[in-house]
């Protein structure tokens, strides 16, 4: 899969094996994993698989997550992008075979509005170029970061459903609502 798009500040593309380095620093990392239930990876052959496991969402789906790239240092910051989440394996708050948005970012970029701009980015890539009818996000009741940024891009509260024995906010924005 192709992927390109620019915002501002960012380029967000298709992750490729050559980011492992950042997905390591990334998905390694207890800050990141606070509100993902605790289990960073250990090693780079783990950040080698989720890299994999995007591309084959890429293949078979034709959307995944995407690196976020900083423009001006070329540094990967993390990803952020739209997942098919498909069957009963991937259920959540009772809904299979949706599509969610999400971010995960290394923490020296939290505090930047990395998140919002490549959000919107992707917001505007699945409603405008997928033609989604509605897009779903999720977050941990306590993870104030990403329930701001889900909130700030557009999507609307419905309910709290636990994961996991976790309180998480399903959010949901239909595409008749987009950029209202």
């Amino acid at each position: 899969m192709q992927f390109y798009l620019e915002t501002n500040r960012l380029i967000l593309r298709e992750i490729r094996e050559t980011d492992i380095d950042g997905m390591f620093e990334l998905d390694s990392n207890d800050k990141v994993h606070q509100y993902l239930g605790k289990h960073p990876i250990k090693n780079k052959k783990e950040a080698l698989e989720n890299i994999l496991f995007i591309g084959r969402q890429y293949k078979e789906l034709g959307i995944g997550r995407f690196a976020v790239i900083e423009k001006s240092s070329g540094d990967f910051v993390g990803w952020s992008g739209l997942k098919f989440n498909i069957g009963e394996k991937e259920a959540l708050n009772d809904f299979q075979n949706f599509v969610d948005i999400g971010f995960r970012l290394i923490p020296k970029y939290w505090g930047k509005g990395y998140a919002t701009e490549s959000s919107v980015a992707t917001l505007q890539y699945g409603f405008n170029t997928m033609n989604y009818p509605i897009i779903f996000g999720a977050a941990d009741v306590e993870n104030i970061g990403s329930n701001t940024v889900l909130q700030k891009i557009g999507l609307r509260f419905i309910n709290t459903f636990y994961f996991k024995q976790t309180e998480c906010n399903w959010y949901e924005l239909k595409k008749e609502d987009y950029g209202k």
